[in-house]
């Protein structure tokens, strides 16, 4: 009865329609102006939003685009097959298959009492292996596995998810009311959170950087996708205060690694500031950037990104145990999120797939340079992940939203560069590890020739010969897969060598071996054409190099291993790459001190044949390793063991002198120096070899 009207004491009085009519009216125009869930921006930066509709409060009021899209359709549980009796004779059939089942014995009785006794257990096909369970939505993915987490409901783990980061994200109120940061890791690295706007560049300059990030960076790394990001940069970078604390992680990883690629000069004729000055700069920026997203709690793809993209370069400003820290928090991080299992199994899109094994591919090898730089071994092992190779495809071929999976490419794309380190540190990890039982890495390196061949013609047929020789990227691929394949060559002789049954022609090999491989790492060096790519190469980019490097300068102190012609070719070598990787030879760590002093033995027992003044270098390693002898004795006399902190609140190591041996032998071996984003430890020196080796030719008269 909407209204009606009664006659009392002559009067017309208007009854007023029910209070619950006019509140279901309300509820249902309220109901048709929100949406059940918050809008992408919202979302995205993290703040509250009122689900108004068409534009939410929040966007309108800082005039930003409002989208709203619904979240993604929970994944249903999988249910079991209830035939006891169909699962028993597939297994049967399995163990047949691999010879663990006598033929003829059957399984109908314990079918049937199987069947009879209803045992809960749930098996798992070996073929199908079901993973765990993958949480996704609003650009996080978090995965669960683990029998007690899958025990509870999906809505129970969505909400641990999605409310236990908001819950912690308050930092602990320290004494005097200062602010502490929520976890120790974060709190060494950076402390409190802190706005970051005046660290922002301008947007010519951001682009700038940007270019630069996709020229130098990018085919090496190949962790982002250029399309999608370049929207982000291109406009993020006019108004930085809308910035979400993943994309300024994202944009902070990139302005640092891009200068980091850069030279002094480009510093200087783009920017107006010296090249260390702006390395300071983004590197204070991204650090705090990623303390203020909460990385180490952190499900959010770009955030492991930037995370990645600023080790990479940090690899010589952190002491190498710092490192392997930080290494081993992006592997956890990626474990987290489920990166160690392969999307198209977890069911996500075809984009995601892709992205997700570009990040793992690079996570690993990451984390096993850290740990061979720190004396570890590998912390995850093979067998606990199942991510596959990225497919060879340029990123026009995939975009966020894509529905079908596509096609992968046969010949040159942007991947190609990380494909084939990829496939080729794969092979070796593989390899070496089943070979290393076998005892062929003791035994006959003939039995290895062939598989490194297999695998040569492998990357050859796929890879290599699509390369074209003008593309500066396709010349720094063929000459990193074939210094590989010539590495693993040195390192299937260098045993027998070891036991003292190599020949000379074999030793003469040897040397020919390390010779070419020194020789691609000079070639690069010098081709003009790859002086972006320069970050990679002063690194000692040539798998290898430190085996070759320590090789020849052993066999230069044997007094009849080289004629007067191979002797001279040799220092040459050696000289050139002294001259190349100043830097990285340059530094204070303990194997840069040991491999100058076997350098300066080696020139006193057999210098050039040819009569020329001292070369540069050998007089700075003469400086370098005077000077670093007597701050040690300066040392010793004040008593004092306290190490010289920087200014970002990190402690370097700073070896005591040891002998050539002992540096040399993994004992010290924080510092190897490998290059940089070495595929699954293929550059792992084998420093026990070298200390026995060294140590024989200390008490066979080398040392003079």
């Amino acid at each position: 009865m909407a209204a009606a009207s009664t006659q009392a004491n002559g009067r017309s009085t208007a009854i007023a329609p029910a209070p619950t009519n006019i509140a279901s009216i309300q509820a249902n125009e309220l109901a048709q102006s929100t949406m059940p869930y918050t809008c992408q921006t919202c979302a995205s930066r993290k703040v509250k939003c009122d689900k108004l509709m068409p534009v939410c409060s929040t966007c309108l009021k800082g005039k930003l685009d409002c989208r709203y899209q619904a979240p993604p359709p929970r994944r249903r549980k999988r249910k079991y097959s209830g035939d006891i009796s169909e699962r028993l004779l597939r297994y049967e059939h399995i163990l047949q298959q691999n010879g663990l089942l006598p033929p003829g014995l059957g399984v109908a009785s314990a079918t049937e009492s199987t069947s009879q006794e209803q045992t809960p257990m749930q098996l798992a096909d070996p073929d199908t292996l079901e993973a765990g369970q993958l949480l996704s939505g609003q650009g996080r993915t978090r995965y669960i596995d683990n029998n007690l987490w899958r025990n509870l409901r999906d809505e129970d783990i969505h909400g641990l998810s999605d409310h236990e980061e908001e819950d912690d994200d308050q930092d602990f109120a320290g004494l005097n009311g200062t602010q502490l940061a929520a976890d120790p890791l974060t709190g060494a690295l950076m402390g409190a959170q802190q706005t970051l706007l005046s660290y922002h560049p301008t947007h010519s300059e951001a682009m700038i950087l940007w270019k630069t990030h996709i020229q130098n960076v990018e085919p090496i790394c190949k962790v982002l996708h250029i399309p999608s990001t370049g929207q982000m940069v291109e406009t993020t970078s006019r108004q930085p205060a809308t910035a979400s604390k993943a994309d300024e992680c994202l944009l902070f990883a990139m302005y640092h690694f891009a200068v980091f690629s850069m030279t002094e000069e480009d510093c200087l004729t783009n920017f107006t500031q010296p090249r260390a000055s702006l390395l300071r700069k983004y590197h204070f920026a991204t650090r705090q950037a990623l303390v203020n997203a909460a990385f180490l709690r952190t499900t959010e793809m770009s955030v492991l990104q930037a995370l990645v993209l600023f080790l990479l370069p940090c690899r010589f400003h952190y002491d190498s145990h710092t490192y392997w820290i930080l290494t081993g928090v992006a592997v956890r991080i990626a474990q987290r999120m489920g990166l160690h299992r392969d999307g198209e199994q977890l069911g996500l899109p075809p984009f995601d797939v892709q992205m997700r094994r570009r990040l793992f591919f690079q996570v690993i090898p990451l984390d096993g340079a850290a740990s061979q730089m720190s004396g570890i071994g590998l912390s995850i092992s093979k067998d606990s992940w199942d991510t596959k190779q990225p497919l060879n495809i340029n990123d026009d071929q995939i975009w966020p939203g894509m529905t079908e999976a596509p096609k992968e490419q046969h010949g040159a794309t942007e991947m190609i560069f990380c494909l084939t380190r990829c496939t080729l540190g794969s092979f070796f990890a593989r390899a070496g590890k089943s070979l290393a039982f076998s005892g062929v890495w003791g035994g006959d390196y003939k039995e290895l020739d062939p598989l490194i061949s297999d695998i040569e013609s492998e990357v050859e047929q796929s890879y290599l010969r699509y390369c074209d020789i003008v593309d500066p990227l396709h010349i720094l691929t063929i000459g990193s897969a074939r210094a590989a394949a010539t590495a693993m060559r040195l390192r299937g002789r260098l045993p027998k060598v070891k036991n003292g049954t190599a020949t000379d022609e074999e030793r003469k090999e040897l040397l020919a071996l390390a010779s070419k491989i020194m020789d691609t790492d000079i070639a690069a060096y010098t081709h003009t054409s790859l002086k972006k790519f320069m970050w990679h190469i002063k690194n000692f980019f040539a798998w290898g190099s430190w085996d070759s490097m320590v090789f020849i300068l052993t066999s230069l102190r044997k007094s009849d291993q080289l004629s007067p012609q191979e002797r001279d070719a040799a220092w040459g070598r050696v000289e050139q790459v002294y001259i190349n990787h100043s830097e990285a030879l340059g530094s204070k760590r303990a194997l840069q001190i040991a491999l100058g002093r076997l350098t300066l033995k080696a020139w006193n027992a057999h210098p050039p044949s040819t009569s020329v003044p001292t070369p540069d270098f050998i007089t700075t390693l003469r400086d370098r390793l005077n000077g670093h002898q007597r701050r040690h004795v300066a040392r010793q006399d004040s008593s004092t063991n306290t190490l010289d902190t920087p200014r970002d609140g990190f402690s370097p190591y700073t070896p005591p002198p040891v002998s050539d041996a002992a540096a040399l032998s993994g004992t010290m071996s924080g510092d190897l120096g490998l290059e940089m984003g070495s595929d699954f430890n293929l550059d792992t020196v084998d420093w026990a070899f070298w200390d026995k080796l060294i140590q024989d030719y200390q008490t066979q008269g080398g040392q003079r």
